[in-house]
């Protein structure tokens, strides 16, 4: 893997049931990438070759949000990037406390 991106979505709603609901909707938009990730209770992980690709995951986690809903949306993002070599993988870095 080249990149790794962690994206936590916070849509501003009414309710706790709407902002669950928004966040499974970016949720299954990111799951429908095909790429790898991994959903965590603050953040999804998601992690690919092409760092534009995780990019514009990124930029349209915001507009799946204010489609399904959200008045507003705020997106905090963390960015792995490594164009020569490999970056460290979700699975070599969660494996070893995967509950059994």
């Amino acid at each position: 893997m080249k990149a790794s991106i962690a994206i936590q979505v916070l849509p501003t709603v009414s309710s706790e049931e709407e902002l669950i609901r928004i966040v499974d909707e970016v949720i299954a938009f990111i799951k429908s990438s095909g790429l790898k990730c991994h959903v965590g209770p603050f953040e999804t992980t998601i992690e690919g070759e092409d760092y534009n690709q995780l990019m514009d995951i990124v930029k349209e986690c915001q507009h799946v949000a204010i489609k399904t809903g959200a008045a507003s949306v705020s997106a905090y993002v963390k960015v792995v990037y490594r164009p020569e070599g490999e970056i460290l993988t979700i699975d070599k870095k969660i494996t070893k406390h995967a509950e059994a």
